[in-house]
């Protein structure tokens, strides 16, 4: 297969749905060679929430800059599917997911429970981290913990961000359900870094690592002069926890000053992004992360309003989502996302009723045309709601959307 036939066929395999367990991706990764425990490659393995990418781009970007070879694999992608998997920052060629993905297809296509296109896309990431010579790879839970794929591979390092209530159709519907997901990464001989948690979910998360008799480290707060690249007070205990653990996997070729310079250069799209200094870009797609994004809103612009452009997907806590949004903002355009799961305009406007507040709403068919009445308009937009959202978003305001952009 060609890279443009692999991706289809990829993307196909979403038909099989999210099948969460161990036993297909562990017996995909055995077939192609690619150990439990990679031998001589040490492994950060990230659940929580939020912040997850944060505390993973943070973590990569020390490492890098101290001229450790990382792999970096996360999800969702905003733009392009290569975005997902990355080696000391480049992302993945076409060739090579063109050359993975046939091996890949050739292997599975007479087994009776077929890959998911998670489980697949995570054993591509590990087959090019191994052949890449990476020292450090940096994983990103999918979803929860305990049955993501990603927990199929023995981490030198845990690390859990901060835990609410999301994807409770697949997790639980209490903190506690959910904290216990999440600290299914936590396995023996592993020490795993904790943010400031909930009670309850400290509780849980604290009994596993008790259980289990592993360390359970809370980061030490960055020095309050200390910059970062990510804005948003929030991202200063994701920098904490990218810290700790970075230094407990290569902390010998670490230095304060480096750590330092590495914080204050970190980048990640989507998060709190400003583009041609009038459009904000955040994905914002669960009541927590839009509380730390009002937040971030008020902290970086004061009392100036946002013109909001809103779409989200199912399955999200909409209602909860714009309330927090809506505290910053003055005009709102519903827009539908470009995705098989994208909420309707009609259900949208319904959540705006229900949440109140006396605000010109309008709705159009297309983000395109909401950027453009945005750019034309006096003050700042902010773009939310979901990663979808940001993704086309980028591709639309930016001639190269995976440059970084100015801030």
């Amino acid at each position: 297969m060609n890279y443009q036939e692999s991706i289809k066929w990829l993307y196909s395999t979403q038909l099989f749905g999210i099948k969460l367990g161990l036993e297909n991706v562990s017996r995909l990764l055995d077939e192609t060679g690619v150990s439990s425990r990679p031998d001589g490659i040490k492994v950060i393995h990230v659940a929580g929430t939020n912040g997850k990418g944060s505390v993973c781009a943070f973590a990569e970007r020390i490492l890098r800059d101290a001229g450790v070879v990382t792999g970096l694999f996360t999800s969702p992608h905003l733009i392009r599917f290569g975005e997902r998997i990355q080696v000391s920052g480049g992302m993945i060629s076409e060739e090579a997911i063109a050359h993975g993905l046939s091996s890949l297809r050739e292997l599975v296509c007479e087994w009776e429970t077929h890959p998911t296109f998670f489980e697949l896309s995570f054993v591509l990431a590990m087959r090019h981290f191994c052949d890449s010579g990476c020292e450090v790879i940096l994983l990103e839970t999918g979803m929860g913990g305990r049955l993501d794929a990603t927990n199929a591979v023995t981490a030198d390092v845990s690390v859990i961000t901060s835990i609410a209530l999301d994807h409770q159709e697949w997790l639980g519907d209490t903190l506690r359900e959910i904290a216990g997901e999440k600290a299914g990464i936590i396995k023996p001989n592993t020490p795993v870094v904790v943010a400031d948690l909930a009670p309850e979910a400290r509780d849980v998360v604290g009994r596993r690592a008790l259980t289990l008799r592993v360390p359970c480290i809370e980061a030490h707060p960055l020095p309050i002069e200390w910059e970062l690249g990510l804005k948003g007070a929030h991202q200063r205990e994701n920098a904490a926890l990218a810290v700790e653990a970075a230094c407990r996997v290569e902390g010998e070729r670490l230095t304060q000053e480096g750590i330092q310079l590495s914080l204050k250069e970190t980048y990640w799209p989507g998060r709190f992004e400003i583009i041609q200094e009038k459009i904000v870009l955040d994905g914002a797609h669960n009541p927590e992360a839009a509380a730390a994004l009002a937040s971030t809103w008020r902290e970086t612009f004061s009392d100036k309003a946002a013109h909001l452009i809103f779409g989200a997907v199912e399955l999200k806590d909409i209602d909860s989502i714009l309330a927090a949004l809506i505290s910053v903002a003055d005009t709102i355009t519903l827009v539908p996302v470009t995705s098989e799961r994208s909420v309707s305009l009609e259900v949208m406007r319904e959540a705006m009723d229900r949440v109140g507040g006396q605000f010109e709403v309008n709705e159009v068919d297309c983000l395109e045309t909401a950027l453009e009445a945005a750019l034309g308009r006096d003050g700042m937009s902010l773009v939310a709601g979901s990663l979808f959202l940001v993704g086309e978003a980028r591709g639309l305001l930016m001639d190269d959307p995976f440059e970084v952009s100015l801030q």
